[in-house]
């Protein structure tokens, strides 16, 4: 390479965010450069680069390239795939597993990567209890954690769960002696939250915040597949329809975040290729269950059935209404679920119970600034409460800005919009993260708390026989629609733009816009 990683600190961070605006211009002087690097547009920055505390897409695309995990997911269906781990062996009662890894594994820094290495990510992630960690969260322990030689780690659950596998590509290797040198006070949480520690095919080479960044491929890239890039751009575009003429002009090789009207428009355009394929990826409308006016059931009940249902998936396009919490086809869904629909008699009738029974309140939704879909459901919520008496405020929000408004109920917003992709094809990716009290806090679930919610979410996960899983996933969905925490709004058909020069991706149906760019070419 030309062009060697070199470590960002904290000062190039902030001398970089100083720049502004000005490198907008800069991805034309990087093709320039190197003509063979792609340039992906997404209206989500990257709130910290820390892979085990950090969540949402952006975050996920940063894991998937810059780190490695045990396993990879790919192929649609979506399968477990080899990542650090060459091979690996289940026991017969899927308590007990033992990973292989690949002796060509380098980190950034040129150093192996061992077991020790594997064994500290994992229970540094168990330890800090933010980002992905929900998805182990009584399913793994750190006493549960092996070294059994340089080259091989042995999990042993502390209980059963079937997406074990499938959970994996979700948890990020770091180096463990560049991270226990700057610990500091916080388990190594601000070192990461500026510079890198993996061992992914692509290193991140400039950092500007709200505008792009930049990666270059590793010296140290030891994977195979690989395809001919040579760096990869996320620039920063912070409208949807902006996107498009950046896609349309050839500025860009990919984009992230199109609407149906984008697609539609781009029908035939020359030199785009468009994608659109079903995936497991739900749009609901979070309520404030913990205070405020929707703190009090009968009015998220009137609010549930004054929706425009029908104007919704209108307005979505390429979309199926939801039926409930979880997504349509997934494990254990039931398609005949009662759940809420346009009934005007139903929402006076509720809203006659609460402390306002005529109405003549305000509210308030935000959304990402960014995602122009999600302003549109906005405006169909606004329509829709019109009828009784209520007024919407409408506010669009940095996505970072939207994660902290998560922290605390007296700083969520009375509605918050969030689009809910899995990470893995099972019932437990969206129960645990949108419904489980372990999840509040965070954008997936700032909230919603109850106790048999709970409680059958444990069990879903912990049950490996499927027609029980399937019983216990009905109770759930049954709960979850009574309480009324979410307006359950469309499945959308995920939605992406490519330039025909990229070649090489094969869409798989999970974290799709998480794009995993080592297989690809730029012909």
């Amino acid at each position: 390479m030309t062009d060697p990683f070199r470590a960002l600190n904290r000062r190039d961070l902030f001398l970089l965010a100083g720049a502004g605006v000005a490198g907008a211009a800069l991805p034309g002087r990087l093709r320039a450069q190197a003509p063979r690097v792609l340039v992906i547009a997404s209206g989500q920055d990257f709130p910290n680069l820390d892979p085990h505390t950090a969540t949402g897409y952006a975050p996920a695309f940063f894991m998937r390239n810059v780190y490695d995990p045990l396993l990879r997911v790919s192929g649609n269906p979506p399968r477990p795939v080899p990542g650090l781990a060459r091979s690996w062996d289940s026991s017969a009662d899927g308590m007990t597993h033992e990973f292989h890894l690949d002796p060509a594994a380098r980190f950034h820094s040129g150093a192996p990567v061992t077991a020790e290495d594997v064994v500290y990510s994992f229970a540094r992630a168990l330890r800090l209890a933010k980002g992905n960690s929900w998805m182990l969260r009584g399913i793994l322990t750190p006493g549960g954690l092996e070294a059994v030689d340089p080259a091989t780690v042995r999990m042993t659950l502390a209980a059963p769960f079937a997406a074990f596998l499938q959970v994996l590509p979700w948890f990020p290797v770091v180096e463990k002696a560049a991270v226990e040198a700057h610990l500091g006070e916080d388990d190594g949480q601000s070192w990461l939250m500026t510079q890198t520690a993996g061992s992914g095919p692509f290193a991140l080479k400039q950092a500007q915040p709200g505008a792009l960044y930049r990666f270059v491929r590793a010296p140290t890239a030891w994977q195979g597949g690989g395809g001919n890039l040579d760096g990869v751009i996320w620039r920063i575009a912070r409208e949807g329809a902006t996107e498009r003429l950046l896609l349309q002009r050839g500025e860009i090789n990919v984009a992230l975040d199109l609407t149906s009207e984008d697609m539609d428009a781009l029908e035939g355009a020359p030199g785009v290729v468009r994608v659109i394929q079903p995936e497991y990826r739900t749009f609901t409308i979070k309520m404030n269950t913990r205070r405020g006016p929707l703190a009090d059931i009968n009015m998220r009940r009137a609010i549930s059935h004054a929706l425009d249902y029908d104007a919704l998936r209108d307005t979505a396009g390429y979309a199926d209404l939801m039926v409930g919490p979880l997504p349509l086809g997934i494990l254990g869904h039931d398609p005949d679920l009662a759940v809420p629909r346009h009934d005007p008699d139903a929402a006076r009738a509720h809203l006659a119970r609460t402390a306002t029974p005529e109405g003549g309140i305000s509210l308030k939704i935000v959304y990402s600034a960014n995602l122009e879909q999600q302003r549109r459901y906005a405006l169909v919520l606004l329509d829709s409460l019109r009828a009784l008496n209520i007024t919407l405020e409408i506010q669009p929000m940095r996505w970072p800005e939207m994660i902290a408004a998560c922290a605390s109920p007296d700083t969520l917003p009375d509605f918050f919009p969030v689009y809910q992709t899995a990470n893995y094809g099972d019932p437990d990716n969206f129960a645990y993260a949108a419904y489980h009290s372990a999840s509040n806090g965070n954008w997936q679930n700032p909230v919603f708390a109850d106790p048999e919610v709970d409680r059958l979410i444990e069990a879903g996960r912990t049950e490996t026989d499927i027609e029980a899983r399937k019983a216990i996933y009905g109770d759930f969905q049954r709960k979850v629609v009574a309480d009324a925490p979410d307006l359950f709004g469309v499945q959308e058909r995920r939605k992406l733009g490519f330039r025909d020069a990229v070649q090489g991706h094969v869409f798989t149906p999970v974290a799709a816009n998480a794009i995993e760019c080592w297989p690809l070419s730029l012909v």
